[in-house]
């Protein structure tokens, strides 16, 4: 396999159950899969059906018995193996990842720097992982017990293909849980790198199962009476399914879903940092970020000074070969998708918003570029909060900036959205900081920097942007259940 873009293809099979990289056992509809960079197929996969689904939960619920009798510090030892093997393979891996998904290589060596982190933190929680001893009158007492749920399904998106795969396993493994692991079609590669790495490291085999394709085998998924939890990422119309799917079983979920995030710029910041965050906000993988800060709201007295910098600085970012070192935007995930996000520009400027710079197709000199799913990062003004590119999610590089006058104003104008799940403020007045992140109805915040996600914090949204959390802490929650013992030292007192 030649790593240079235009070059790579893949011929192994991208299901991987019970140790082993193999065909799905009843594969029916067949997907090609893409390089954005070039819009060369580069693999095909087929889709798993019922049967496929089935043997992956079984093979996991087989790995699970023995996993979930492993002490926490004899899965710790794995957990720190697996993110070893991971920092070893830093460079392959994230160049699998840049070739499947288009994003920079520099993001990619990010994403998997925090994918072994990832590993590494719920490792040192494993061993730590531990209920409560209560006393009792008379010398009786009661105690809780930390179990871990059975087979986790970990539903991904394709904007993090890898990282998302770690920030779901990594947690679940951490409590005793098996996972059986469908990727998004468009981004089926590295996952099963990570399957393979999992089993290097030490897992039992069938612990880590990836399954492939679409909307049905995710059905078989969640539907599955041996399944015991889902966690989704993805976006809100899915979401809602795959609650549906879970009510009917009473299986709980854990959901990452879109955002329409608001950035408040004041005019006390620091301008230099506010634009850069503001950037960072809207521009990482292509825009193609959940969490990220595309309603941009700027106090009016630097609306100018502000815009303009802003502008300058999107213009000159290096747009081409992602595996490239000085490269920081590649190409979008696929043509459909390329094609919607200059819909909403299209309609933003019919409904009289000023596109600023970019918007544009772009066209690399390279030729073997020539035919990839590129556009030229995107700066709307005159935007005003009832436009569409305000209230939906674009998921592509489109910043819209937007005038305000007083904080009361922006809080309720930041508010006033279905999606709750970051949100950030740029400010010297750091109890106006607080003041402010208080106020706003989003489960992740940023002051002073943003699209910061230390694997330490948790990570969710509140209101349509989903609910549960990754990382942190917080997810052992929602990868364990809490059982009570009651222990009587004396005689039951019976009222019979």
């Amino acid at each position: 396999m030649s790593s240079a873009t235009g070059s790579f293809s893949l011929q192994q099979p991208l299901n991987y159950r019970g140790g082993a990289r193999l065909q799905p056992a009843d594969g029916g509809q067949v997907e090609e899969v893409y390089e954005p960079a070039t819009g060369r197929v580069i693999a095909k996969l087929l889709c798993s059906g019922e049967k496929e689904v089935d043997l992956a939960v079984q093979s996991a619920k087989a790995a699970f018995k023995e996993w979930s009798q492993k002490s926490g510090m004899e899965r710790c030892r794995v957990l720190l193996e697996a993110a070893r093997i991971i920092r070893e393979q830093r460079d392959e891996i994230a160049t699998l990842e840049t070739i499947n998904n288009g994003k920079s290589i520099f993001e990619a060596r990010v994403d998997i720097d925090i994918s072994w982190q990832c590993l590494e933190y719920y490792a040192g929680l494993a061993g730590s992982l531990a209920g409560e001893h209560v006393q009792l009158p008379g010398g009786s007492f009661g105690y809780t017990r930390r179990e871990p749920l059975g087979v986790c399904v970990g539903i991904g998106a394709w904007n993090y293909p890898f990282q998302i795969a770690c920030w779901k396993a990594a947690p679940a493994l951490a409590c005793g849980n098996a996972m059986v692991f469908k990727p998004s079609p468009f981004t089926p590669i590295s996952v099963v790198r990570l399957a393979e790495i999992f089993t290097k490291a030490g897992v039992p085999k069938g612990l880590f199962n990836v399954v492939q394709g679409g909307v049905a085998t995710g059905q078989f998924l969640c539907q599955h009476p041996d399944v015991a939890k889902i966690s989704f990422t993805g976006s809100v119309p899915t979401g809602i399914k795959i609650m549906e799917m879970a009510a009917k079983g009473i299986k709980p979920v854990t959901l990452e879903l879109g955002g329409k995030s608001p950035l408040i710029i004041f005019s006390d910041c620091a301008l230099e940092n506010a634009v850069n965050g503001a950037l960072m906000a809207n521009f990482l993988t292509q825009g193609e970020v959940c969490c990220n800060g595309t309603r941009v709201f700027v106090e009016r007295k630097i609306l100018d000074t502000f815009t303009k910098e802003v502008v300058k600085r999107t213009q000159k970012i290096k747009i081409g070969d992602p595996l490239l070192e000085d490269t920081r935007m590649g190409a979008l995930i696929n043509r459909p998708h390329l094609d919607r996000v200059q819909n909403f520009i299209k309609q933003a400027k019919e409904q009289g918003a000023q596109v600023l710079c970019g918007g544009d197709l772009y066209v690399p000199d390279d030729p073997k570029l020539k035919n990839g799913f590129y556009m030229r990062p995107c700066v709307l003004g005159n935007c005003t909060d009832d436009m569409t590119c305000v209230k939906e999610e674009i998921f592509g590089p489109v910043m819209s900036i937007l005038p305000f006058d007083t904080e009361e104003e922006v809080v309720e104008r930041a508010n006033n959205t279905k999606f709750g799940l970051a949100g950030g403020v740029f400010t010297r007045d750091i109890q106006k900081a607080h003041r402010v992140v208080a106020a706003l109805n989003a489960g992740m915040c940023f002051i002073n920097n943003y699209n910061v996600s230390p694997v330490e914090l948790p990570f969710g949204g509140y209101k349509a942007s989903g609910f549960g959390r990754e990382n942190g802490r917080a997810a052992i929650e929602y990868y364990s259940q809490l059982k009570t013992v009651c222990v009587e030292m004396g005689d039951v007192e019976s009222v019979f």
